[in-house]
Parts: C-alpha cells; sequence; structure tokens
C-alpha cells in the first residue's frame, strides 16, 4: 500500500495560506465598513449615550444673506464673553460687523440689508434681559426681532451657546460675585413673569456679595450658580418655573435635565470652554463660516487658581449634580461631533481625489491632452488639479495651553 508522505515545510505552507485567507478577508471588510460607515453611532469613541447619526450631523445650511439668524444664549463665567466677540470681530464675511471704538456693541448687517443675522450682548445687547435663558431667548427672540425689523419672510433661528466644567464654572462665579458682580438686573421671565422674591430669595442683603466666602457662597440654597447650566438650557414652564411647590424635587431635577439635555442636543451648535480649537472647527464646519484667527485656549483662570480640598469639591459636586451630569453628556457629544466631521471630512478629501485621478484616466485612455497646468505640475493657482499634500487634509485642531491674560 502507497501511503502519500507530504513535507512538513508544504503543510506549512498550506497552514500558512488557510489562515491568512480569513486574516485578509476580515481587514477587507473592515476597510470597506471605514469607507461605507465612516463614523458609525459613536464614531469609533466609547460612549454611554446612544447617539444617532442626526445627531452627530450638525451642518447647517446657514444663509447670512437670506433670513436666518444665530442667536447665543450666554451662560455666565463660560467664556462667552470671548467667544462673543469672536462672532462679532473675527468672521470672515463679505460684510463684516461694524465695530466702532468705545462702542460696546457691533452692527451685524446683512450683506446689502438693514437687518441683523447676529442676536448677541455685542450685537443688538441684551434686548431679553440680562443672560437670557433658554426660556426667555425662545419667547422673546422672534418678538424682539419683529419690533425692530419689519421683515416678510419668517425668520430661522439657530441657537448656539458654550458649556464649561461645572467645578470650574461655579469657582469662577464664585469669584466674579466676590469681586461685586450680581446680575440682579436679570430679569428671570417664564410665563410671562419674574419670579416673586419667595420664588427666588436673595443670599445677601445689600447691593452686591463682595468677599463672600466660597463656604457662604456653597450655604445659599437660592443660589443661582448651582446647577445653573442646566436651569439656563431647560425649558423652566415645564416644571412651573421658579414655583418649587409644583412638583416634588426629584421629579423637578428630572425635567429640568432632561429638558436641558434635549434642547442642547437640538441646538445648531454648541462649544466647551476646555476645549477651543474643537469648538472653532465645529462651529466653522456647522455654519460654513471661518474665522480669521485661531482660537487659543487659556487654561490659567482664576478657577484653576483656587486650592480645593476634596471634600470641598465633592461639595460643589453635589450642588451642581445636574451640571455635573449635562456636562458629561455635553462632553460625550461634542467629541463624538468632533470625530464624525472629522472622519467625514477625511473621507470627502479621499473621494475628491479617486474623482480626480478617474477622470485623468479617463482623459489620457481617451488621448485627450491633459490641462496645461496638470496635477503636479507645480504652477500653482490656475492649474486644475495639483498634487495632494498633507495640507489637503483638515488642519489639526488640538487644543493647547497659553498663558494669554485671563478671562
Amino acid at each position: 500500500m502507497n501511503i502519500a508522505y507530504t513535507p512538513d515545510y508544504i503543510m506549512d505552507e498550506r497552514s500558512s495560506k488557510l489562515i491568512l485567507v480569513p486574516i485578509l478577508a476580515v481587514l477587507f471588510v473592515m476597510i470597506g465598513y471605514q469607507y461605507i460607515c465612516p463614523a458609525g453611532s459613536n464614531s469609533g469613541l466609547p460612549s454611554k449615550f446612544n447617539f444617532t447619526e442626526r445627531d452627530l450631523d450638525r451642518h447647517v445650511e446657514f444663509n447670512i444673506k437670506g433670513d436666518d439668524v444665530i442667536v447665543f444664549l450666554h451662560i455666565q463665567k463660560t467664556g462667552g464673553t470671548t467667544f462673543g466677540r469672536h462672532l462679532v470681530r473675527n468672521i470672515r464675511l463679505e460684510q463684516p460687523c461694524d465695530c466702532k471704538p468705545g462702542q460696546k456693541k457691533c452692527t451685524c448687517h446683512r450683506p446689502g440689508k438693514e437687518e441683523s443675522w447676529l442676536f448677541s450682548r455685542f450685537s443688538t445687547g441684551w434686548s431679553c434681559g440680562l443672560h437670557a435663558d433658554w426660556t426667555e431667548l425662545t419667547n422673546c427672540v422672534p418678538v424682539v426681532m419683529d419690533k425692530k425689523e419689519a421683515q416678510r419672510n419668517k425668520r430661522n433661528f439657530y441657537y448656539i451657546t458654550m458649556l464649561r466644567d461645572p467645578v470650574s464654572r461655579y469657582l469662577s462665579e464664585w469669584k466674579h460675585v466676590q469681586r461685586g458682580a450680581t446680575w440682579k438686573t436679570a430679569l428671570h421671565m417664564c410665563d410671562g413673569r419674574s419670579p416673586t422674591q419667595d420664588e427666588l430669595p436673595t443670599c445677601y442683603s445689600g447691593d452686591d456679595w463682595s468677599g463672600v466666602t466660597l463656604k457662604e457662597f456653597m450655604n445659599c440654597q437660592s443660589n443661582l450658580a448651582n446647577n445653573r447650566q442646566v436651569r439656563m438650557l431647560a425649558d423652566l414652564s415645564l416644571v412651573g418655573c421658579y414655583n418649587m411647590s409644583s412638583m416634588n424635587e426629584s421629579q423637578r431635577n428630572h425635567i429640568l435635565l432632561s429638558s436641558a439635555m434635549s434642547n442642547l442636543k437640538n441646538m445648531a451648535f454648541y462649544g466647551l470652554t476646555e476645549f477651543q480649537r474643537k469648538t472653532q472647527y465645529l462651529f466653522e464646519r456647522t455654519f460654513s463660516l471661518r474665522f480669521i484667527s485661531a482660537f487659543t485656549q487659556i487654561n490659567s483662570t482664576r478657577a484653576a487658581n483656587v486650592d480645593l480640598s476634596e471634600a470641598v469639591r465633592r461639595r460643589i459636586e453635589e450642588l451642581n449634580f445636574l451640571d455635573v451630569q449635562l456636562y458629561e453628556y455635553a462632553k460625550d457629544l461634542f467629541l463624538q461631533r468632533f470625530q464624525y466631521t472629522r472622519q467625514r471630512e477625511h473621507q470627502e478629501v479621499r473621494l475628491k481625489r479617486r474623482e480626480e485621478r478617474r477622470w485623468l484616466r479617463e482623459q489620457r485612455d481617451q488621448g485627450r491632452p491633459w490641462p496645461s497646468k496638470h496635477k503636479g505640475s507645480g504652477k500653482g493657482d490656475g492649474g486644475v488639479f495639483e498634487k495632494e499634500t498633507e495640507n489637503d487634509l483638515p488642519t489639526t485642531t488640538e487644543d493647547y495651553t497659553s498663558q494669554v491674560a485671563r478671562w
């Protein structure tokens, strides 16, 4: 009986091929999936929230010449003053905002029209009240703009805001109040009226709360610094405005947080103070507008210089437990949007290059002469195609530390 003998090295070669085939198949599927679904539901980043592609894709067709208006909801101590100045002084526009020396407000009109495209502190002033919140702005802005500007067509309002780490924001507000800030002229309008003294008691007697210690600041139960970001982003009419007796505290907190999350997610854009360059990047891609100068990350703030014990930090987090949950949600969604937008932009660049190469091959196969200034000619502007470089890809937007004057 003849027994066929296969040398070991041949067996090893066959085994290697058998193992290699499924590996290559898996790699092929993974690469194909990246092209078909470049971001997915979580953009490749671990997430505890179930965001959809619709949640991540925030590009809007903002028509500055038409009926669109950007409305900036300015929450105290979130870097909103700096961002607000970017909006009126740092956007590359056909008709830039007119900012005269010595004047607090700029005129931001549409090209060729006497109509404003921006509703913010530095353009229209505090037209809906000092640091008006979501409840106030959504009810007030359309009315105010109709009074100021007669317009036939219905306006499209795109709400934007800035958020900040709750502990840092809280400490920054404390330091600001300690220096004499009050915001006592804020209206806090809800369901057509401001809160009564019983509904919103003040934390101090006299003109301001100058010199307040952190302990005193934390001990005032009616301090509006507590969970300020959730309150200013939620629809307060859902919980009876400032009437704490309309429902139990647990139910009220749940409704406020859910409303704030929903409103934030559905805004056209929001940025995070801790991620200035990513904030710039996402704003530019959302509205198809470009800033003239790059945003600067400032980490040497007054809040950063406060020496906290672990017990005090935990106490601040407890006082702002709703803001802590909102910020966790906001940061996750923000980074998912950034990753999604970057991946999509990279994919668009690759597809554009692929189409250019395909077109050039077709021209060559058909015997047609290539453009005189073709790809790789090095002739610069005027060429139909230029050689692909790293500059063709979206620029890096990593955040960095800078010792610029504190805000």
